[in-house]
């Protein structure tokens, strides 16, 4: 469980919760396979984790305690949706969905970033809390940080301060 510090630039991902209680049961659960999508690729499958009714509490426990106070909790698609649901419900607060491109209708916030080979969009509606308001903003994996980084953009240009970043695994070989 990773909950990336704010108050350091954007692109800077030290953590302020480097272990959590909940690490130690997200590894137990965490599925490793090999050659997926693709042969060299050894892909960690956080279903089994989302999946697991201790092991879900575990971890949305531990973001929303080091999240801090927040006004509401955003998610990166897909699996930051889930995370950000059940975090915001915890927290007694709503939820902002930070979707791929071209799934929002009407007015739309978007953001690029660097893909290995490309780049992509995400978008995010704005006007949907009140200027000023700390989001706290969830995804399912941190890699190499450029979906984050949009994604805490795209929150910033909403006129809403980044509370922090949380994440439960963090892929810190890339």
């Amino acid at each position: 469980m990773r909950l990336a510090d704010r108050r350091r630039p954007a692109t800077d991902y030290r953590c302020r919760v480097p272990e959590t209680p909940a690490s130690d049961l997200v590894r137990s659960l965490l599925l490793t396979v090999p050659d997926f999508p693709q042969p060299g690729i050894l892909f960690r499958d956080l279903t089994p984790v989302l999946a697991d009714g201790a092991g879900l509490r575990a971890v949305v426990d531990d973001l929303v305690a080091a999240g801090g106070p927040v006004d509401a909790v955003a998610g990166v698609e897909a699996r930051g949706f889930l995370l950000a649901a059940a975090a915001a419900y915890a927290s007694g607060v709503g939820t902002l969905a930070v979707r791929k491109a071209g799934k929002l209708p009407g007015e739309v916030l978007r953001e690029t970033y660097a893909l290995e080979y490309g780049e992509a969009a995400i978008e995010l509606h704005p006007g949907q809390l009140a200027p000023g308001s700390r989001v706290l903003l969830l995804d399912d994996v941190l890699a190499t940080g450029g979906t984050l980084e949009a994604a805490a953009r795209l929150l910033e240009r909403a006129g809403y301060e980044v509370a922090g970043i949380g994440v439960v695994l963090e892929l810190a070989d890339l």
